[in-house]
């Protein structure tokens, strides 16, 4: 009841601003960008207000505090940032589904003042997932302010859902339900592969423009030079030692469902044993593992239990301006990456190729689109896989010749692919603006 008490007046309360405001304060270069999410945390939705500024719109962010955002979003006198409010925690107090209510019922009334409190947008952009409570408000406002809707799909918010409730659970039907009824009302959908292009129009008759991730400017090759700066620092400022004589190895997560840590983990029990062997001359191994989300404490404590003597894993949290510089600076990267659809892509293989550094990636539906074995990166399909390509890569570090062709042949085939194709912005300026000048 509170909750359609709540939804009517923000109804009320938006008419009216349609009726009296309108016309007043639009000006057809106000754009939202929001995110269901630390904004910090949320790449790509930086990437889209970077760029609706470099392009002279006025943007306004929407999205949870947490990791500090981009400076290019910072320093930004086009850009502005409302921080939604953390919802309170009470999953020790209150079954889930309770839990799950209040939580929507939280970021609806949150969502709905920050959405009236700014100024009108005329364009609003929001990513899915999540697709509850963000999508129905988000065209609420917009058929009410008659701004342009667009979703920006990452990947299917029931998808994910489902990873954890079951593919049958209420919340799952829900969440698909939605995504079917409003994203085929959206004015405007973009989305992250080829595949999920084709799975929207084939399912839900819901056409979307392809919009890849590209790597921003700051994501390149480092020299020698600044690398050695790097790994003093990494040191001094993290305490994380890189021995010359070791292999360094890196792999950056959100920690949740869609990535199984195990597969890494069990791969370096299997690089330790061949090292206790010493039949393939391996070195020892850093593995630094980046990122923050809800299943961390739960590999960290199998972590704390492995007693290795030639594996060592650290598990930072970086500064946005050192995450680039430790992928340059890696010998080799590793994405656990699988899709809850199979329709999206990892970003983080995406930075790691600006980087030019080689990756494992773990083998889905889609991944083809942008990680080809054996031509720019290597494919995994499980622990087994990935342990051999390890050793493979280190045997005899640092002088092994056919590690070291292969990693010139990778580099340069993520080169040929980045030069073929257009850098974020030129990609942005060629799918989504065009939008906007209808």
């Amino acid at each position: 009841m509170f909750t359609l008490i709540l939804l009517s007046l923000f109804l009320l309360l938006l008419f009216i601003i349609r009726k009296f405001c309108l016309r007043k304060f639009k000006s057809g270069k106000n754009v939202c960008v929001l995110v269901l999410g630390d904004v910090g945390r949320s790449p790509r939705m930086q990437y889209h207000a970077i760029s609706f500024a470099r392009e002279g719109f006025n943007v306004d962010i929407i999205g949870y505090p947490g990791s500090p955002p981009l400076k290019e979003i910072s320093e930004n006198a086009r850009v502005r940032i409302h921080y939604l409010r953390p919802p309170p925690e009470l999953r020790d107090k209150l079954p889930r589904f309770f839990c799950y209510v209040i939580k929507v019922v939280w970021q609806t009334a949150d969502l709905s003042w920050l959405l009236l409190h700014k100024h009108i947008s005329d364009s609003l952009i929001t990513q899915n997932p999540p697709a509850i409570p963000t999508i129905p408000i988000c065209w609420f406002y917009c058929t009410l302010t008659e701004a342009r809707f667009i979703i920006d799909w990452h990947n299917y918010a029931h998808s994910i859902m489902a990873l954890s409730l079951g593919k049958n659970h209420f919340l799952v039907r829900l969440s698909r339900i939605i995504e079917t009824t409003f994203g085929y009302r959206a004015k405007n959908n973009i989305c992250v592969t080829k595949a999920m292009q084709q799975d929207l129009e084939k399912k839900w008759s819901i056409r979307a423009k392809v919009l890849y991730d590209r790597p921003t400017d700051k994501f390149h090759p480092i020299t020698l030079t600044d690398r050695n700066e790097f790994l003093h620092k990494l040191a001094e400022k993290y305490n994380i030692s890189i021995p010359f004589s070791s292999g360094f190895i890196v792999s950056s997560t959100s920690w949740t469902e869609d990535e199984d840590f195990s597969i890494l983990l069990n791969a370096l029990q299997e690089y330790e044993d061949a090292c206790e062997d010493g039949e393939l001359n391996l070195p020892d191994l850093i593995c630094i593992i980046t990122g923050k989300g809800p299943l961390k404490d739960f590999y960290m404590a199998i972590i704390d239990l492995k007693k290795w003597k030639h594996v060592e894993i650290k598990t930072p949290w970086l500064e946005n301006e050192d995450y680039p510089k430790i992928l340059a600076s890696a010998d080799l990267g590793v994405c656990l990456h699988t899709s809850s659809s199979g329709l999206d892509l990892p970003m983080k293989v995406v930075d790691m190729f600006g980087c030019r550094l080689p990756v494992c990636a773990y083998n889905f539906n889609c991944l083809s689109e942008l990680v080809k074995h054996n031509d720019n990166s290597l494919v995994f399909s499980d622990e087994k896989e990935l342990a051999e390509q390890l050793k493979m890569w280190f045997q005899d570090f640092p002088d092994n010749e056919t590690q070291r062709q292969l990693r010139e042949k990778f580099q340069k085939n993520m080169f040929i692919s980045q030069q073929n194709d257009n850098d974020w912005h030129s990609n942005w300026k060629l799918n989504m603006l065009p939008c906007f000048q209808e």
